[in-house]
């Protein structure tokens, strides 16, 4: 038995809770004064030379995991994965990276995604 299928899975609706935090934080915990718009952890740790886009994919990856936990599809899973793979690759770009990072929100995507997973589910 490997260890993926020894972890317990979890609620949709706690997942839910943790998955709505998450993309605040990653996405739109703190408002840009002046533009109007809000940015997250996401692009402010990203501007980390080098740590700071490997730890953002890592977070980007917890989201993964938790639709892996959540039953999601391995191609709701792959498309995830995508999303975390391009943001990490185009994020690590100085400079040009960090300004996608503020346009190509990776998590809200993968959150998208969830949650029309989640939906299906409970349907």
């Amino acid at each position: 038995m490997s260890l993926a299928a020894a972890l317990p899975r979890t609620t949709a609706a706690s997942a839910r809770v943790r998955i709505e935090r998450m993309e605040y934080l990653l996405e739109s915990a703190v408002r840009v004064p002046g533009l109007g718009t809000r940015i997250g952890a996401d692009a402010l740790i990203g501007l980390v030379p080098g740590v700071g886009d490997a730890a953002m994919a890592a977070m980007g990856l917890y989201l993964v995991w938790e639709a892996r936990n959540l039953g999601a599809s391995r191609f709701t899973l792959a498309r995830m994965l995508g999303n975390v793979g391009v943001d990490a690759l185009l994020g690590s770009v100085p400079l040009a990276g960090d300004v996608f990072d503020i346009f190509f929100r990776s998590n809200r995507r993968n959150i998208k995604l969830l949650r029309q997973h989640l939906n299906r589910a409970s349907t």
